[in-house]
C-alpha cells in the first residue's frame, strides 16, 4: 500500500468516520480527565522524542499531570480573590499555586490538602489580568511579538523581536506597558506568523487556495482556526469533495471558527496520529495547567509534543493582535493552521501560529477549544 493511500485512509478515519458510537458531553473547562492513563506506545514514543524523556520518565509524567489538572480548579476556588496563578512543575510533578501576602491560615490548609504547593506571589491573578487588558488597548507595532501572563515569574511578560528592540515604537510600547502595571520585556528571535499553506495533493481540508487542518469534531461540524477562512467559504476535504460552509469565523483579534459538516461526511471523536501514534479517541476538554505536556495533530508535520509555555497570552500578528491564546513549545509549519493541540484524551485547542519550524524548532500558538465551544454555542464530539 502506497504512502500517499495510507495517509488517505487515515483522513478518512477522522472526516468519514466508521460507525463509532459515541456518547455527548457538554464542554466545559471544568471536564474531569479521563481515569485511564493515555499512555500509547506512539504517545510515549512520541514524548520520549520531543521531550528528552524516558519511558518511565514519560509514564510518570502524564499521570501527575492529570493529578495537576483535575487539582487545579479546587485549589483556584480555595485561593479565592488571593489567587496568584497556577503553573506544574515538571521536576517534581505537582502542580503550584501562587497566593497573594494576608491569605488566611483556613484557605492554605484548603490549598495544600488539594495536593497543591503553595507559593507567596506579590500579585494577585486579577491584577495581572488587568494589567494585560491595559495592554491588550495599546497599539502595538510589528516589533512587539506578543504580551501574557507568567504566573511563576508573577508577572505580564512583553516579546519583543530582538532585532527590533531600538525602534522607537517598540521603545514606546514598552514605556507605555510599564506604566500599566508589573511588566517584564524578553527578547525573541522572530514575529509569529500564521500556518495556512497553498493547496497541496492529500491533506485534511482546503478552502481557496489555502489548506489547513480540522481541529476537532462538534456536533455538526468541526472547529479550526479562523484566519484559514471567511464566513459563507465553502470547504472541501482530502479527496476534493464538498463537505460544508464556514458557519462561524473570527480573525484577528481572535483566530477560530467553524465548519458544519454535511454532503455524506460526518464526525467522529478523533485526532489522528499519523502512524506516530495511534489515532486518539477525545473524552474531554479539561485545560492542561502551564508546565504540562501537550501534542499537536496537523496535516503538514503530524504528530509532534511539548510543554505549555504561557496561557491567555496576546499575539500581534502582522495582521492584528489575537487575544487569550496559549503559547507551546510545539513545533509546527504552514499547513498545521487549525489542527488539534491535545493533553492525553483531552482537547486543548487548535492551532493558530507561532515561529520556527519542525527541522530546528520553535514555538506554537492555539485558540483553546473551550472558548471556541462557549462563543459559538457547540458540543465537542467525545467518545
Amino acid at each position: 500500500m502506497s504512502t500517499r493511500f495510507t495517509r488517505a485512509g487515515l483522513a478518512v478515519l477522522l472526516l468519514l468516520g466508521a460507525g463509532i458510537t459515541a456518547g455527548t458531553v457538554p464542554a466545559t473547562a471544568d471536564d474531569a480527565p479521563s481515569a485511564e492513563a493515555p499512555a500509547s506506545a506512539g504517545l510515549l514514543s512520541a514524548m520520549q522524542r520531543d521531550l528528552g524523556l524516558s519511558k518511565a520518565d514519560a509514564e510518570e509524567r502524564l499521570a501527575a499531570e492529570q493529578r495537576a489538572t483535575a487539582l487545579e480548579s479546587k485549589a483556584r476556588r480555595a485561593a479565592g480573590t488571593s489567587f496568584g496563578g497556577s503553573w506544574f512543575d515538571a521536576s517534581s510533578g505537582t502542580l503550584t499555586v501562587g497566593v497573594t501576602p494576608g491569605t488566611s491560615a483556613a484557605a492554605l490548609r484548603e490549598i495544600r490538602a488539594t495536593g497543591a504547593s503553595v507559593r507567596t506571589v506579590a500579585h494577585s491573578a486579577r491584577e495581572l489580568a488587568a494589567t494585560q487588558a491595559r495592554l491588550d488597548k495599546l497599539p502595538a507595532p510589528a516589533g512587539v511579538s506578543s504580551w501574557h501572563v507568567d504566573p511563576e515569574a508573577n508577572t505580564v511578560v512583553v516579546n519583543i523581536v530582538r532585532a527590533d528592540e531600538r525602534d522607537n515604537d517598540v521603545q514606546r510600547f514598552v514605556a507605555r506597558a510599564r506604566e500599566a502595571g508589573p511588566v517584564t520585556v524578553r527578547r525573541v528571535a522572530t514575529a509569529p506568523t500564521t500556518f495556512a499553506a497553498g493547496t497541496v495533493g492529500g491533506d485534511p481540508y482546503y478552502t481557496g487556495n489555502v489548506r489547513c487542518s480540522i481541529g476537532f469534531s462538534v456536533h455538526g461540524g468541526f472547529v479550526t482556526a479562523g484566519h484559514c477562512g471567511q464566513t459563507g467559504a465553502g470547504v472541501r476535504g482530502w479527496d476534493g469533495t464538498y463537505i460544508g460552509n464556514f458557519q462561524g469565523s473570527s480573525f484577528p483579534e481572535n483566530d477560530y471558527a467553524w465548519v458544519n459538516v454535511g454532503s455524506g461526511w460526518w464526525t467522529v471523536p478523533v485526532v489522528l496520529g499519523w502512524g506516530t501514534v495511534s489515532d486518539r479517541l477525545v473524552r474531554g476538554s479539561a485545560e492542561a495547567p502551564v508546565g504540562a505536556s501537550v501534542c499537536r495533530s496537523g496535516s503538514t508535520t503530524h504528530w509532534h509534543c511539548g510543554t505549555v509555555l504561557a496561557k491567555n497570552e496576546t499575539v500581534n500578528y502582522s495582521q492584528g493582535a489575537v487575544r487569550q491564546m496559549t503559547k507551546t513549545s510545539v513545533c509546527a509549519e504552514p499547513g498545521d493552521s487549525g489542527g488539534s493541540f491535545i493533553s492525553g484524551d483531552q482537547a486543548q485547542g487548535v492551532t493558530s501560529g507561532g515561529w520556527g519550524n519542525c527541522g530546528s524548532g520553535g514555538e506554537t500558538w492555539f485558540q483553546p477549544v473551550n472558548e471556541i465551544l462557549n462563543r459559538y454555542g457547540l458540543t465537542l464530539h467525545t467518545a
